[in-house]
């Protein structure tokens, strides 16, 4: 009867052994795909024009946003969140190759972003985000504004999205939208489902709702393996449209309808990953390209307490709202004042995803995993300011430093700083009180890093520069 039980014992452990090793052929138990599952999935939700003070938890008093709120409430907010420009273009460049735009021709003294007469864009061989996960495994995706050229070959799909969706520059840059006189030489503004124009002109007011709805469906498509979603709202940049569920629900005006069917999105977006048990295994970034267009008037953001806004390298045009939410990993409710910026999702991203960057490139993010986790309080402490290819700023732990400002959009030139400007941001967020005079030692020390910063590197020519000269008008060309 011993040696019968014994016997049993022998033939269950063989049998288990026998089914693990079979499971094992069959992939199972296969290192790379079981490291994939692990690998956190990747979203990014950047607007384009949204002010600092423009989201109910950033201290609108008549925006709603319940679902952003939620998602700071459930996550991380960031208080001192810096994007890599203050136009179009050139943050769109930081954020997807986490290098200052300079470093690569993306800016330009001239034309600071791209138009529909430019004929050139993002480099070939700059190593993107998406390129890096696809390398990695992921799924990626690019849905929205672009920006980053529209021809062929530099369109998402050249650069390491599997699919994209969207309009290739700013939803003005057309002759229907905008009675600029250059504007009328522009082509209808283009719809693209991947390399294809699928509309001219399509129906703004339902744009918002349309990404969304793509981005939901390639969360459902994509939920058994990593994947990394970018969608890039049109909105609020002006023109400004909002859907008939949203039209006239806000008491912010149109820019509220519109601002507030951004945070319906978000809402449908999360309730997706909680839905595909995918919550605790993504990392979901929400962001703007950069301050509030404020010449707008009422159609313009605001900065809330900070000065300025779009087009300026002052705190109103860099600095931006931003959440971070990844529940089980991030704390709820952390509200963190350390200094950040868009390159540094590069970084993270692909810390995250377990991918080197090549040795010989230069990147300007940082990793932000161990601020995400509680691990680190500061992760940085140099940001610098550009306009088109100059430094105009740079802060340095809470001192900011000015060589140069523009009140943009008005006409007024560059106005040069000698000795620069100094402010204290952690005692003065809203830039009003010049502290050079009293702090020589600090202008002295914010110099030396920003000639060493300087020294660096050397700044290729502009690819924004390159245009259809029978397009543009001829006092562009001079």
């Amino acid at each position: 009867m011993i040696m019968h039980e014994k016997w049993s014992d022998i033939r269950q452990f063989l049998f288990w052994l026998f089914a693990v090793v079979m499971l094992c052929n069959f992939g199972a138990c296969d290192g790379d795909e079981s490291s994939d599952r692990k690998k956190p999935n990747i979203i990014i939700v950047f607007t384009d024009d949204l002010g600092y003070g423009d989201l109910g938890c950033y201290g609108h008093p008549t925006i709603n946003t319940p679902h952003l709120d939620k998602m700071t409430s459930q996550g991380m907010k960031f208080t001192q969140f810096y994007s890599g420009a203050s136009v179009c273009t050139p943050s769109r460049a930081a954020l997807l190759t986490g290098r200052l735009p300079t470093r690569y021709g993306m800016t330009s003294d001239r034309l600071r972003v791209l138009f529909p007469f430019s004929t050139s864009g993002l480099p070939r061989d700059e190593w993107t985000l998406a390129e890096a996960l696809s390398e990695a495994g992921y799924a990626t995706a690019a849905i929205g504004k672009w920006h980053l050229g529209h021809y062929d070959a530099y369109l998402p799909t050249r650069h390491g999205f599997d699919t994209y969706f969207g309009i290739p520059y700013s939803n003005d840059m057309s002759p229907v939208t905008n009675d600029w006189g250059v504007a009328q030489q522009f082509p209808k503004l283009p719809l693209l489902e991947n390399e294809n124009i699928i509309e001219e002109e399509p129906d703004q007011r339902g744009l918002t709702r349309r990404y969304t709805e793509k981005a939901l469906a390639f969360i459902q498509d994509n939920r058994e393996s990593p994947f990394f979603l970018y969608v890039a709202h049109t909105f609020p940049h002006v023109p400004l449209y909002a859907s008939d569920e949203f039209l006239g629900k806000s008491s912010r005006g149109l820019y509220g309808d519109v601002v507030e069917e951004i945070d319906w999105s978000m809402g449908a977006l999360l309730e997706a990953l909680e839905k595909n048990n995918l919550s605790e295994n993504t990392l979901v970034f929400f962001t703007s390209d950069n301050g509030p267009w404020l010449t707008e008037g009422i159609e313009g953001g605001s900065a809330g307490l900070l000065r300025q806004g779009k087009g300026s390298t002052w705190e109103g045009g860099m600095r931006v709202p931003a959440i971070a939410w990844w529940p089980g990993t991030i704390e709820a409710g952390n509200v963190t004042n350390a200094l950040s910026t868009t390159m540094d999702i590069f970084s993270t991203a692909i810390s995250l995803a377990g991918i080197s960057a090549p040795q010989d490139l230069t990147l300007d993010g940082t990793d932000l995993v161990p601020l995400l986790k509680g691990q680190s309080h500061r992760v940085r402490e140099e940001v610098y300011f550009y306009l088109g290819t100059q430094l105009f700023a740079i802060r340095k732990g809470p001192w900011k430093m000015h060589y140069k400002t523009l009140n943009p959009y008005v006409g007024e030139p560059v106005e040069n700083h000698d000795p620069p400007l100094l402010f204290h941001l952690d005692h003065d967020p809203s830039e009003r009180f010049n502290l050079s005079s009293e702090h020589p030692e600090i202008v002295a020390d914010l110099d030396k890093t920003a000639r060493e910063h300087l020294g660096s590197y050397d700044p290729p020519p502009s690819h924004l520069e390159k245009l259809d000269s029978t397009m543009v008008p001829s006092e562009w060309l001079q």
